[in-house]
């Protein structure tokens, strides 16, 4: 209301971009709010694995507003470039788009440190378009400080096509992680985080880790691998094993996280890679330790000695 205020009083294509924006931004962060109340649902006979994807589908619908938005604005802008109308009342209209810059700016940090804690996509694609509607605003706010000294009146028009575009990418990266997650792309950045900690923490029952997916459902994230334990363990000492492996991993990353591991039994050729000192049934010497990296713990085969260099 504050923008359209601004506009109001200004007449300023530059004002009317914010305003839209930040238009669009209440509706998507109603949207958000939706979103959070469907994926919070507790899992049922239709959804065994939750409703986490509703958030992916409101930052899909979010990203293409602010596109439409994006696309409204350089049409406005182009025919009061054509037609340039009178500007007035430009230092009220600062003021006031200035004030708005400061609340969005608090209100997208606090959206963005919910949304990382929480795994939230839509708190993120939420506090993220804040935040960006804040580096737009001071761009406009820029903008018509130039219109204001120089008196020329093209410059609302450029300010307003600049920013209309920067609102088009920002849209168009926010579709493009929306599908990413629809269609269960792989994280990169957390399957490094995950290989680390792995690494790090690594036991020496742990022979082996292969098979892992990860998938990622609003605010949880559901991972199963297969984890190679020696053959002669029981069940009990087996599920243990597999318990220290969830155990860290949710330690990590939370209790959003579900873990279905799947424990295989050794092999011979397991030994060159097996550096657990007191195995008395070893039918081949230690060789070499597998570092586990993101390329060889997706595999589906189980890991041997001639396929890796050797690790220092």
């Amino acid at each position: 209301m504050i923008k359209l205020a601004a506009w109001y009083l200004t007449n300023s294509v530059a004002v009317l971009t914010d305003a839209l924006e930040s238009i669009v931004n209440v509706i998507a962060a109603l949207i958000g709010v939706y979103s959070l109340y469907v994926s919070a649902k507790p899992k049922d006979e239709n959804h065994p694995y939750g409703h986490g994807k509703a958030e992916f589908l409101s930052a899909a619908v979010e990203g293409t507003l602010i596109i439409v938005a994006g696309v409204l604005i350089i049409y406005k802008a182009i025919g009061a470039f054509i037609h340039p109308q009178q500007i007035q009342k430009l230092d009220y209209g600062i003021i006031l788009v200035a004030v708005t810059a400061l609340i969005n700016f608090i209100a997208g940090t606090i959206c963005l440190n919910a949304g990382r804690k929480n795994n939230s996509l839509a708190l993120i694609a939420s506090g993220k378009h804040l935040r960006t509607d804040t580096w737009s605003t001071l761009g406009i706010i820029t903008g018509l400080g130039l219109l204001y000294f120089t008196k020329m009146l093209w410059l609302d028009s450029v300010v307003a096509m600049v920013f209309a575009v920067i609102i088009i990418y920002t849209g168009y990266k926010i579709i493009r992680t929306s599908v990413a997650g629809i269609m269960d792309e792989a994280d990169i950045e957390l399957l490094k985080k995950l290989v680390k900690l792995l690494n790090e923490n690594r036991r020496e029952n742990w022979i082996d880790l292969h098979n892992l997916r990860m998938i990622k459902y609003g605010g949880t994230l559901h991972m199963d691998c297969h984890l190679t334990v020696p053959w002669y363990l029981n069940v009990r000492e087996a599920h243990d094993e597999v318990e220290a492996l969830a155990a860290l991993v949710q330690n990590e990353f939370g209790q959003t996280m579900e873990l279905f591991v799947h424990s295989d039994d050794c092999r011979e050729f397991s030994c060159r890679i097996c550096y657990k000192k007191d195995c008395l049934v070893r039918l081949h010497e230690f060789e070499n330790r597998v570092e586990w990296t993101i390329d060889n713990i997706i595999k589906d085969s189980k890991h041997r000695i001639q396929t890796f260099p050797k690790v220092v």
